[in-house]
């Protein structure tokens, strides 16, 4: 009897800590956010892989967890060399700009693969790219809108606008 006592009062006290000591603390960010937005610094390549039509090369991004691929947003930017604005364009990928489509690939969780469809081998200088990863633990990406925007409306913005909302320096 006393163990069948002790037994049920263990799981009450058990029960008690787990529900009363657990709690979420959420570290705020950015504008309120409740996770930390990842953005890397403009990176470019020192060679490209693969052959005419169907050039590629990876860049680290170890902020890209499988948690940010999967639940989050990924966007990708651009600055290339010769484009129609003379370098001033940002643009979002995919994007056809300087002849080319350009896109990006994650096709294992902390890295990045930059994609260009030339026929010619895409130069190394002066092309630049960056990427920002949204987590989808912030409320934005949980309710399906921030500030108004939804998911396919945060992949539509201009990149300035992107920073702003999210306090990226630029």
């Amino acid at each position: 009897m006393k163990t069948k006592i002790r037994i049920i009062y263990l799981s009450i006290a058990f029960f008690t800590i787990a529900l009363t000591g657990c709690r979420k603390d959420e570290q705020q960010g950015p504008a309120g956010q409740d996770a930390t937005v990842y953005y890397s610094e403009w990176f470019s390549t020192s060679a490209w892989a693969g052959s005419a039509g169907d050039w590629y090369f990876d860049a680290s991004a170890p902020d890209l967890t499988q948690d940010i691929v999967e639940s989050g947003v990924v966007l990708v930017y651009c600055w290339l060399a010769g484009d129609l604005y003379d370098g001033t364009t940002i643009r979002p990928l995919p994007a056809y700009a300087v002849g080319a489509n350009w896109d990006f690939l994650i096709h294992s969780y902390g890295s990045i693969q930059i994609t260009c469809d030339m026929t010619a081998l895409p130069s190394t200088a002066g092309n630049k790219f960056r990427f920002i990863a949204i987590p989808g633990t912030i409320t934005a990406l949980k309710s399906a809108s921030y500030n108004g925007k939804s998911v396919s409306e945060l992949k539509r913005m201009s990149y300035k606008d992107v920073c702003k909302l999210y306090n990226i320096p630029e």
